[in-house]
């Protein structure tokens, strides 16, 4: 009788034991196998993960950040994601790229992070240079509607096993024309600068889309 009780109560601490046990076995068979999954990349349509590597070629995204830039324009306003990007006077005139600098364009960056593919489109309301009211909706989601980074780097060029970031999706209001660019951190095996170590990446505009009002 005491050794069945040892068995099989011994007593509370035996159960207790036993519970732990098949607990840390589940953690180990299943738990953990759930863990490792979420810090995976998401699921593309056709059910494989997206994690952004040359192993997952062509190149994904299921996030982005915006940005938008308004030049030769008069009280331009542009809103995406339920948020205003851009609200400028409509008494000034704003100065062309090429009076800002060159590169103004270039250079640009996007500083609204993190959007889920793909909210409702933008919508940007402007003046042009002569006067001439203009309203628009920019269906983002329409453009990148494959939902591929655009970029110009070959896949032998980029370093295997390396993740590539959001990419950021810039809308420029240009006097009359909208245009739409993606700008993408890709790393790569070559140098841009050929004897500097810290120019192994490309990260240019890519126009995806542009209209004329």
């Amino acid at each position: 009788m005491d050794a069945q009780h040892t068995a099989c109560g011994g007593g509370r601490r035996g159960s207790r034991r036993i519970i732990a046990t098949l607990v840390v076995a589940s953690l180990t068979t299943t738990g953990c196998q759930g863990m490792a999954d979420t810090r995976q990349g998401p699921m593309t349509a056709d059910g494989r993960r997206i994690d952004n590597t040359v192993a997952d070629w062509p190149l994904k995204f299921v996030q982005h950040s915006f940005g938008a830039r308004c030049y030769s324009t008069h009280g331009c306003t542009v809103d995406y994601n339920g948020h205003r990007h851009v609200d400028h006077p409509d008494d000034v005139l704003r100065p062309s790229t090429d009076e800002i600098h060159p590169d103004a364009l270039k250079n640009a960056s996007a500083s609204y992070l993190g959007v889920m593919n793909f909210p409702e489109p933008a919508t940007v309301a402007w003046r042009s240079r002569d006067g001439v009211q203009h309203e628009a909706r920019v269906d983002i989601g329409e453009i990148f509607r494959d939902r591929l980074i655009l970029h110009h780097v070959p896949r032998e060029d980029i370093p295997e096993r390396v993740s590539i970031l959001n990419p950021a999706i810039i809308l420029e209001v240009n006097d009359r024309t909208i245009n739409v660019y993606m700008r993408a951190f890709i790393p790569t095996k070559s140098l841009r600068t050929p004897g500097n170590r810290h120019s192994n990446y490309r990260d240019e505009l890519v126009l995806a889309w542009t209209r004329t009002y």
